[in-house]
């Protein structure tokens, strides 16, 4: 998509003269780099021509790779207003960088926040233009300076004179604000009230939808505060929290972009917390997130990364869990007997853990049944359904409201094992029950595990049981995203 400007781009035709690179040379090389970042580009010369001659912007990322595609053959950066395209939309860089510095990571944080809501909430936007933009590769610099540094040095800040008056104000005429534990306290209690939203709506419910607006109105102007050591330790470590539970409802969405900047975002705010075993459960849920996109080996590698750095510190249960995911992402991989000893692991850390032990608020949702349901996907990834139905009976002991997704697609699971060991009735009525619980939360997780178990039952499309499921399942699939 592009949208027209008044006359040529005449600085765009400049400086691609400039640069000896022709139409279709552009075109290539911002095909090239749009591929490296996931997108499916097919830009030819003529785009390009129009982009020059009847001034044309492109949409999305491709303002951005045009610059990047002609700063490579210069040898230098090329900023928008050279090229003609300063209006484009906000840059897609938004939310990926892991800057060093803290204050850089407050402002990379709380520039992601604006962006959301300007974004998302308007149905377009930064996430629109880069739908299935998500790129693995984006994950390495953070889990490496992560691995390297897991905690900053200090993050006081006095904020007197360099923050905006309509960014972090009180309500004494505009001084900066005072960041004290109470506004911490906020905060947690946001984040613990999301996350049994999250688990009982899904993540697109309305409810859950207040986060990014809560990162946005509540976090940032307090990150862009002033405050002690101490409190921004504290500060740091629940924006975090909050932060990646908007990536993780993001995910469950299907905004795979927009969690995987937030995830980049909560692992640098992690960081300035001092909080290693919270900076492993965001690379865990990169992890996840890696595995559940076809990645594999890179999800592997960063659940190792959280093992590694957490050895020593986290509790046993939070270890068991690490362990956990590192077994989901082995079993992506296909590697059948990593995937078994992470999985005896996981559970013998599990076995370890006591009632006593000072495990992290955050965690509050793993159990037995939440082992029991994730080495049943496990197994079911190995395609070993005798596997899949004893750890999802497990998972399906005790039925709670409390985690009404999780118990959806454990029944998808276990619908999906039933029919790989022939049971097409057993499958059905699993699919059954599965569908009464979707039609109950928003999660797009859930509705891809529900297309998958009837892309599954199409070689039995004639059987009237089959028939009825996936009448049954229409509504859902119908929906709107």
């Amino acid at each position: 998509m592009s949208r027209e400007q008044r006359g040529p781009n005449e600085k765009l035709g400049t400086v691609l003269a400039l640069a000896g690179i022709s139409n279709a040379g552009l075109a290539r090389r911002v095909n090239d780099l749009g591929a490296q970042r996931g997108l499916t580009l097919r830009y030819d010369k003529t785009s390009v021509a129009r982009w020059v001659s009847k001034g044309m912007v492109p949409q999305g990322a491709a303002p951005h790779l045009i610059a990047a595609a002609i700063g490579q053959k210069l040898g230098r950066p090329v900023p928008l207003h050279e090229i003609g395209l300063a209006d484009a939309d906000p840059a897609p860089e938004v939310g990926l960088a892991f800057p060093r510095d803290v204050g850089a990571a407050v402002k990379s944080a709380t520039e992601l926040y604006r962006l959301d809501l300007a974004g998302r909430r308007t149905g377009g936007g930064i996430w629109q233009s880069l739908a299935g933009s998500f790129a693995v590769s984006a994950y390495a610099t953070p889990a490496s300076r992560w691995l390297i540094t897991p905690a900053d040095s200090s993050v006081a800040r006095d904020a007197s004179h360099d923050v905006p008056r309509d960014v972090a104000h009180a309500d004494d005429g505009g001084a900066p604000l005072k960041v004290g534990h109470s506004d911490v306290l906020k905060l947690r209690e946001a984040a613990e009230d999301a996350r049994r939203w999250d688990s009982k709506y899904g993540g697109g419910d309305w409810r859950s939808s207040m986060v990014p607006e809560c990162l946005r109105v509540e976090a940032a102007p307090l990150l862009l505060g002033s405050y002690s050591d101490e409190v921004g330790r504290a500060l740091f470590g629940a924006s975090a929290e909050l932060t990646r539970l908007a990536g993780w409802m993001a995910f469950d969405t299907g905004q795979q972009e927009a969690a995987q900047r937030y995830y980049i975002q909560a692992l640098r705010l992690a960081r300035a917390a001092a909080d290693v075993p919270l900076g492993g459960y965001v690379l865990a849920s990169m992890s996840l997130q890696a595995t559940y996109r076809g990645f594999g080996d890179e999800g592997v590698d960063l659940a190792q990364a959280a093992l590694e750095r957490n050895r020593g510190l986290a509790t046993a249960r939070t270890m068991s869990f690490f362990r956990l995911v590192e077994a989901r992402a082995h079993a992506r991989a296909h590697d059948a007997q990593a995937a078994g000893a992470a999985l005896r692991a996981a559970e013998g850390w599990l076995e370890r853990s006591r009632d006593g032990d000072n495990d992290p608020t955050w965690l509050g949702f793993y159990s037995y049944d939440r082992f029991a349901a994730d080495a049943a996907e496990c197994y079911r990834d190995l395609k070993a359904p005798r596997q899949v139905r004893r750890f999802t009976e497990q998972a399906l002991s005790r039925p709670t409201e409390e985690f009404v997704r999780s118990h959806g697609l454990r029944l998808v699971v276990s619908a999906v094992a039933e029919l790989e060991s022939g049971n097409l009735d057993a499958a059905c009525e699993q699919g059954t029950r599965a569908l009464e619980v979707a039609g109950r939360i928003s999660s797009a997780r859930t509705t891809e595990y529900v297309k998958d178990l009837l892309h599954r039952l199409e070689p039995y499309g004639d059987e009237p049981r089959v028939v009825e499921l996936r009448e049954r399942a229409r509504p859902l699939l119908m929906a709107p995203a």
